[in-house]
């Protein structure tokens, strides 16, 4: 049953902001760029060039528009974590990474099996070229497990502990800073400026994982959607 709690008001409020600047963004394009335009074209390419050409080669253009999506959406949603009011990632709960994993997960089995049918797709995922024919014994089960559990399954989890591991670790410095300067007593209030200051750095480096998850959950994406689609893996 649908439940409106904090976690899914959270990301409704980071959709709606992320759709709204890309459309504030996209309504005043202009030939000679201003600074909102730059700064949303930047962020395009960076998808397009850095993720999906340097990944997929020819096969970029066919899934830069879901690569694109993929990496916006977990973007805004590991950046409420740092967002005052907010103060949670959207995707510390796998609700989220788990929908956006699947989608990848279908759509790379999809594309596999369109191109090179059933048969074809299974041959390729789960029968690596140049192996003797006794070993596919045990490798075959190891790329079954790899294909249809480990990706989509690694993809979820890996996103979602990251975040989970950044919030716990806010909140027990700003926590400590709340203990120390309002409940000790004598010499102990000093360490709330320590606690501060460590709360202020983790902060700032979660900002960093906040963009480094989104781009390492976007490029194993399209690693994965790139070896659907090429003869050998």
């Amino acid at each position: 049953m649908f439940e409106m709690n904090r976690i899914i008001l959270v990301r409704i409020i980071s959709a709606a902001v992320l759709v709204a600047l890309f459309m504030l963004a996209a309504r005043r394009a202009s030939l000679v760029p201003g600074r909102g335009q730059n700064i949303a074209e930047m962020a395009l390419d960076f998808v397009r060039v850095n993720i999906a050409e340097e990944t997929m080669g020819h096969n970029a253009r066919r899934f830069l528009p879901m690569l694109t999506t993929i990496f916006f959406a977990v973007l805004a949603g590991n950046i409420t974590g740092v967002v005052p009011l907010l103060n949670i990632a959207s995707t510390s709960l796998i609700g989220m990474p788990l929908v956006l994993a699947l989608w990848v997960y279908v759509m790379y089995l999809a594309v596999g099996v369109k191109k090179f049918g059933l048969g074809g797709y299974l041959k390729n995922s789960l029968l690596p070229p140049g192996l003797p024919p006794v070993l596919y014994v045990l490798v075959t089960p190891i790329e079954a497990l790899q294909v249809f559990v480990f990706r989509p399954l690694t993809l979820a989890l890996r996103l979602t502990a990251n975040m989970i591991a950044g919030h716990l670790i806010l909140v027990l410095c700003f926590s400590a800073t709340n203990f120390f300067l309002f409940e000790a007593s004598g010499v102990m209030k000093a360490f709330s400026a320590l606690s501060l200051t460590a709360g202020i750095a983790f902060t700032l480096f979660e900002v960093l994982v906040a963009l480094l998850q989104a781009y390492i959950f976007t490029l194993l994406s399209a690693v994965y959607l790139n070896m659907a689609v090429e003869e050998e893996h």
